[in-house]
């Protein structure tokens, strides 16, 4: 099984959890586009909490590879200009 884990800082990792975002991004560059381009598609996301321990399902959010998009936004993460992301679909099942 292929799994794609996203590292979160706690604010989005708690927003994700109470059902209140739905996207996580990701710069498009070229580290993240050998790992979303290049690899094809994953089984499932792991979204954690920093960087838990295995045994630290407190930290850990799991749900299913549902692909991305691309898109430009303004968002005070990557500086004040518009920037490319890519947009990772994180809704629970």
């Amino acid at each position: 099984m292929s799994d794609l884990v996203l590292p979160l800082k706690r604010e989005y990792f708690e927003q994700i959890k109470a059902g209140e975002k739905w996207f996580e991004y990701r710069l498009c560059n070229d580290y993240w586009r050998t790992r979303l381009d290049g690899h094809g598609a994953y089984d499932r996301i792991i979204l954690t909490l920093g960087y838990p321990r295995r045994d630290d399902s407190e930290r850990r959010l799991i749900r299913p590879w549902r692909g991305y998009t691309t898109a430009t936004i303004i968002h005070p993460h990557f500086g004040p200009d518009p920037v490319e992301v890519y947009v990772i679909d994180v809704r629970p099942e």
